[in-house]
């Protein structure tokens, strides 16, 4: 006949046992939680390794047109702004790099400095993505003339604090001093036009509106930059002297 502590004791062992159970059960539920946590990625950890919806827009709008503005694409340039080192990441690969005028609102698409650097001996070479724009010389003088407009209005009204505007019937006058006159009115402006047409496309200048006016857009400050006109000046200059060769051999 057991006595009181045998029991004791029996009681004690069989609470032991119970007990002993029990952390075995939450041990096993608990390593399946451990297991899973292990093996399975996170929704964190896969969301991590997604490029952001707009950094994906920006870059793929910088790819397709080349440029983005902030009075046209205020969402797309905010985000530029934001992420600009990311979106730099995005295009290394590529061997481009988007530069960003914050106080003409204007972000472009251009060729690492670095690989410019590194081919500007090579006459040849050309970047498989960007195609190099071959102006000519009537629209390299346009271009100059709206520059200096352009340059104008920053001087008198500040940068990026208004858009620089020229009507037609002002912009003509300075186009003939280079161009020449047709003798006809209607063949001086189609002509003109034509042009702005043209700069249209490279995102230089608005359409015309309805008071015959056009926008000078701020991209122009970066295309039209002093090495570019200093390149444009090289060119007259020789066909200055050329012409003057010329006109010598004929006398």
């Amino acid at each position: 006949m057991s006595n009181i502590f045998d029991r004791m004791a029996s009681g004690d062992e069989g609470h032991n046992k119970i007990s002993e159970g029990t952390v075995r059960e939450n041990d096993e539920h608990l390593g399946t939680e451990w297991q899973d946590a292990e093996t399975t990625p996170s929704i964190a950890t896969e969301m991590d390794g997604k490029t952001p919806a707009d950094i994906k827009a920006a870059v793929q709008e910088l790819l397709k047109s080349g440029f983005i503005e902030e009075e046209n694409r205020a969402e797309l340039f905010q985000s530029i702004r934001i992420h600009e080192a990311a979106i730099q990441q995005a295009l290394e690969p590529l061997d481009l790099e988007v530069r960003l005028d914050t106080h003409r609102g204007v972000a472009y698409l251009g060729v690492a400095k670095q690989v410019v650097a590194d081919t500007s001996g090579d006459e040849g070479w050309s970047h498989p993505l960007v195609r190099r724009q071959r102006l000519t010389l009537e629209q390299s003088l346009i271009i100059s003339i709206l520059r200096q407009t352009f340059v104008m209005h920053e001087q008198e009204s500040g940068v990026g604090h208004s858009p620089a505007k020229i009507a037609i019937d002002e912009l003509l006058p300075q186009f003939l001093v280079y161009f020449g006159d047709t003798g006809s009115d209607s063949k001086n402006e189609s002509r003109l036009l034509q042009l702005l047409d043209q700069l249209k496309s490279y995102g230089l200048v608005s359409e015309v509106d309805k008071k015959q006016e056009i926008t000078i857009r701020p991209l122009i400050a970066h295309l039209a930059n002093p090495e570019s006109l200093q390149a444009l000046l090289q060119v007259m200059r020789e066909q200055s002297h050329r012409s003057e060769g010329e006109g010598g051999e004929t006398l």
